[in-house]
């Protein structure tokens, strides 16, 4: 027993003297080495318990729904009666009969009338109250005439479209039946990344279809408006899945599924959601107005870049640039100009064309936000009130004429005339010719653009363009920053010298 005793003192004391130098050696090694580097702990974390989607499913799935659509096809008349070449024919002739009998009309002067054709679609949807109302996209109820639901039990009901918003992409519809409905609720804070995510829809027609994964990234932009912001998700979603809803393990909605990205047609797993917190309030608007009402700053817009940045005096490319000021519009009233760059509205920092717009749509129009914007060389503030956004913008054009005086900037590599000179009327100096491979057409920089300003300065003649070029150079500038009206819109691009 001792025996025992002292061989298991002895193990014991080994296996501490293990544990010791396996939690004291990697300090201890290179304190007696002094040449290892010393390294953190790697990242550790424990596993998840595998998930089980079931009470979730079993919870949220009633209250989603197949959406069919019914959509009357625009059709042309069709020009009935005799077709020109028979038109001759003698009265009693068998063809002038079958004419006069079966083609719409008795000389051709008739339209041939044919009954209205319809075409069907199918989406998703889900309710949001248990009285019937109900979620959906805008591209799925389209410029539909009738809609009809169907539950996840196989009831069928009519449906009528509240409203709809093309730039959301989000429809509000309206069941009137005498049940209460199974309803889920958006979710109040937005998903992590790598967060299980569960879509339910009605894929190519299929009906209730579950699938899963995670939130792959937030705040995509994929091009679809100005307002992108989507959850991208890997979960399974196909054609038919387009209006349902995305729900976190805890049965709330944390997106609307909108759109995917496939070469083939099918899932490929990249697929967007519009987020819970945009849905909602666009989903309450509509509910409340049958449509959405946005702010409207009524400025053109542009990133900063790291040309531009330096040309203005920025130490970073943060902020939005406004390429132009329209009039009459809350910004021209407020007194913001072009080449201001918008950095915060209310506080809140805005980097980037789609994250000033998306914040300027939140507010209701009337509402009066402060912006805090760099301008000759530092921070300033004003106040503007909103207007309503409007449906229908336009914006002047010119075209340039080929017989015009022009004058050569070397430092950009751009010829120029006055407008008068190529035979238009307004401000500004046209580019008639851009040489290859300058810093001009590196740029993008093409024929027929209109320079309305260099940096900061109007300029009229290419006389003024040089000067303030050269101004610019002397100032130590990297760039020189224009103000270009092309193909209708205004911009700032910024030049670099080819010495910087």
């Amino acid at each position: 027993m001792k025996l025992a005793n002292s061989k298991a003192s002895l193990r014991s004391r080994l296996l501490t003297g293990a544990v010791a130098f396996a939690v004291t050696g990697a300090i201890a090694a290179p304190l007696a080495m002094n040449s290892a580097p010393a390294f953190a702990d790697p990242v550790r974390v424990e596993a998840p318990a595998i998930a089980n989607f079931s009470p979730v499913v079993e919870a949220v799935q009633p209250a989603v729904v197949s959406v069919r659509v019914r959509t009357e096809i625009q059709q042309s008349s069709v020009r009935g009666g005799i077709p020109p070449m028979f038109r001759d024919l003698p009265k009693n002739h068998p063809f002038r009969h079958f004419f006069d009998e079966f083609g719409g009309g008795r000389d051709g002067d008739q339209e041939q009338r044919r009954a209205p054709r319809y075409g069907q679609s199918q989406g998703s949807g889900f309710f949001i109250s248990e009285d019937g109302f109900l979620v959906t996209n805008e591209h799925v109820v389209g410029d539909g005439t009738e809609f009809t639901v169907v539950t996840d039990d196989g009831e069928e009901y009519e449906a009528t479209l509240v409203g709809s918003d093309e730039r959301s992409d989000l429809a509000l519809l309206k069941v009137d039946a005498d049940k209460e409905f199974t309803y889920v609720a958006f979710a109040d804070t937005p998903p992590l990344v790598g967060e299980w995510v569960v879509a339910v829809g009605n894929p190519f027609g299929l009906g209730g279809t579950v699938t899963a994964g995670i939130v792959s990234a937030r705040g995509r932009d994929i091009g679809a408006s100005l307002y992108d912001d989507f959850i991208q998700i890997d979960a399974s979603v196909n054609r038919g899945n387009s209006g349902g809803p995305a729900f976190n393990i805890n049965g709330e909605v944390i997106g609307v599924n909108s759109a995917i990205i496939s070469p083939s047609g099918g899932n490929v797993g990249i697929a967007f959601a519009i987020p819970a917190s945009t849905a909602s309030k666009i989903i309450q608007d509509l509910k409340e107005d049958g449509s959405v009402t946005r702010g409207w700053l009524g400025v053109q817009i542009q990133p900063v870049t790291e040309d531009i940045a330096e040309s203005l005096g920025l130490e970073s490319t943060d902020g939005t640039l406004v390429a132009e000021t329209q009039p009459d519009t809350p910004a021209a009233v407020a007194g913001l100009e072009a080449g201001d760059v918008i950095l915060k509205v209310d506080g809140k920092e805005v980097n980037g064309p789609r994250e000033l717009a998306r914040t300027i749509a939140e507010y209701r129009p009337e509402s009066e936000v402060v912006i805090e914007y760099w301008r000759n060389g530092e921070i300033q503030e004003k106040t503007v009130k909103l207007g309503i956004f409007p449906q229908d913008e336009s914006v002047a054009s010119a075209e340039t004429s080929k017989d015009t005086k022009t004058a050569l900037v070397d430092s950009l590599g751009i010829e120029l005339a006055t407008a008068k000179e190529a035979g238009l009327e307004g401000e500004g100096v046209v580019i008639t010719r851009v040489e290859p491979d300058s810093p001009a057409a590196e740029k993008g920089l093409r024929q027929g653009a209109i320079i309305t300003a260099v940096a900061g300065h109007p300029v009229s003649t290419p006389a003024d363009v040089a000067e303030q070029v050269e101004a610019a150079r002397e100032q130590g500038r990297k760039a020189v920053l224009l103000r270009v009206t092309s193909n209708e819109n205004t911009l700032f691009v910024a030049i670099p010298f080819e010495d910087a």
